[in-house]
């Protein structure tokens, strides 16, 4: 099984297939995955296969980190087109995300004033009010909803604690737009389980979620790397591409990445 460790808390730039130039920031362990979902396509493995050893960085620890790599790229010439919060687990569940957020933006205004600030979160700590509010602050805050379907969410996504996907979408229509929608379109199984859910009876509930919540924006995408459950299989193109039409023809602005 290949999986992707990355390290902390500065990573990269890498390419995005989304985002463009982006310097990843990783809020986790150094040595391994700490989420609080266990999704059977996440690219850095299952929790369980992965335990770090290592402690979280501190918020010290990356904004020092944080400076020396941004005086280094502008030194070089090179300014990333994003900062983005990802990694190994959720970056929301660190528990000084918000205080690491505004020396993000600190910094970033000092040193890379054209980069935006991104986070790649799972939504489960929205229900933190300093969380919310973290999140209105940046540029991009991507938010990943799957499908409304809860028990598509425990099979696929196999959150860790409690889930609520009401009070998600709730959550995220408390941001009034200041929120993109990120969900992952597959096909395939998983331990019998059918996790396709490109046909009607989940995109339509979907979509009516999205009409609820009017986010600025809907990020589609499939599998990309090698999944730690390899019954999994991408979504086609234009499968994909028709998703996209009936979310835009909902009214939404929508893009996918193959």
């Amino acid at each position: 099984m290949s999986t992707i460790i990355y390290p902390s808390p500065i990573f990269g730039p890498v390419h995005s297939r989304r985002l463009g130039l982006s310097l990843g920031i990783n809020l986790m362990p150094n040595d391994g995955k700490i989420c609080t979902f266990d999704c059977v396509y996440c690219e850095c493995g299952f929790n369980g296969t992965h335990r770090p050893r290592q402690r979280r960085p501190t918020r010290e620890e990356v904004s020092s980190r944080l400076r020396e790599t941004l005086e280094r790229m502008r030194a070089d010439g090179q300014c990333p087109d994003v900062l983005t919060f990802a990694g190994n687990g959720e970056p929301t569940a660190h528990p000084d995300f918000a205080a690491i957020i505004g020396d993000t933006l600190l910094l970033r205004d000092e040193l890379a004033p054209s980069a935006k600030v991104s986070v790649l979160s799972n939504s489960t700590m929205l229900h933190k009010e300093e969380v919310r509010a973290a999140l209105s602050r940046i540029d991009n805050n991507i938010l990943k909803l799957d499908t409304v379907d809860i028990d598509y969410i425990r099979q696929v996504d196999r959150p860790t604690g409690a889930y609520d996907v009401e009070r998600i979408i709730g959550w995220m229509e408390q941001f009034h737009g200041h929120v993109v929608v990120q969900t992952m379109f597959m096909t395939g199984s998983t331990h019998g389980f059918d996790v396709d859910n490109t046909g009607d009876a989940y995109v339509r509930p979907w979509i009516a979620a999205l009409q609820r919540i009017r986010p600025r924006e809907v990020m589609i995408y499939t599998i990309d790397r090698e999944t730690p459950d390899h019954d999994l299989r991408k979504a086609p193109r234009e499968v994909l591409d028709r998703i996209c039409q009936e979310v835009e023809a909902a009214g939404i602005k929508c893009s996918a990445s193959y």
